[in-house]
């Protein structure tokens, strides 16, 4: 399986259902990938594993008929069971060598670098792209270490060639200022999620990234 070197993806949307209640959270999916976002990675932490399995499935029914790259968070056994585009994991998740060795290139992996020093890991070799988590302090995502930073995007830029996804608090004020310091890709959870209007909001968002 060829891998993206650029990551052609610059709207990356995380969704789960409570992020979007009251709202139907596959409808919110279905408006944000009609305004404009790239690619969509499904992030359920409170629910059973048939759940999950569920949600995952009916979401992938979507962004395979829209044509987009479905991601799930953490779950790679179902991420592998619904043959989904890729996984994302993070530092305390299952470790990026135990799933390329596992499933090979089924899918692209995803992890989430929460300082510099974890670019010396040896688990760097078998990531295509790094979530930089969080690039400020947000509400939807509390286990996360000190923010990087519009400064620490950048330098962190300067330290890797792999594409980089900015999480944490991106908006209407802070998305194009992190795409332009460096990240190939911004990752929107709230500002699409409890949008009124999850098309309108994306459109505006994608036209910042372009």
């Amino acid at each position: 399986m060829p891998f993206n070197v650029h990551f052609p993806y610059p709207l990356y949307l995380v969704i789960s259902e409570k992020d979007c209640h009251p709202r139907p959270w596959l409808w919110v999916a279905e408006q944000a990938i009609l305004g404009g976002v790239d690619i969509i990675q499904l992030r359920e932490k409170n629910c059973s594993q048939r759940e999950f399995l569920r949600k995952a499935i009916e979401l992938k029914k979507i962004t395979d008929k829209m044509g987009i790259p479905l991601v799930i968070n953490d779950a790679v056994d179902i991420a592998s069971e619904i043959g989904a585009w890729g996984v994302h994991v993070g530092q305390t998740d299952t470790r990026p060598i135990t799933i390329l060795e596992k499933y090979g290139h089924k899918f692209q992996i995803g992890w989430s670098l929460e300082n510099l020093k974890q670019l010396q890991s040896e688990q760097i070799g078998a990531v295509q792209h790094l979530g930089v988590s969080p690039i400020y302090n947000t509400a939807t995502k509390t286990d996360t270490k000190k923010p990087w930073g519009i400064e620490g995007l950048i330098d962190l830029r300067e330290k890797t060639e792999k594409p980089l996804v900015a999480i944490g608090r991106m908006n209407l004020d802070t998305a194009e200022i992190a795409f332009r310091a460096g990240a190939n890709s911004v990752a929107v959870v709230s500002a699409i999620c409890q949008s009124e209007d999850p098309k309108a909001i994306s459109e505006h968002l994608k036209q910042k990234l372009t």
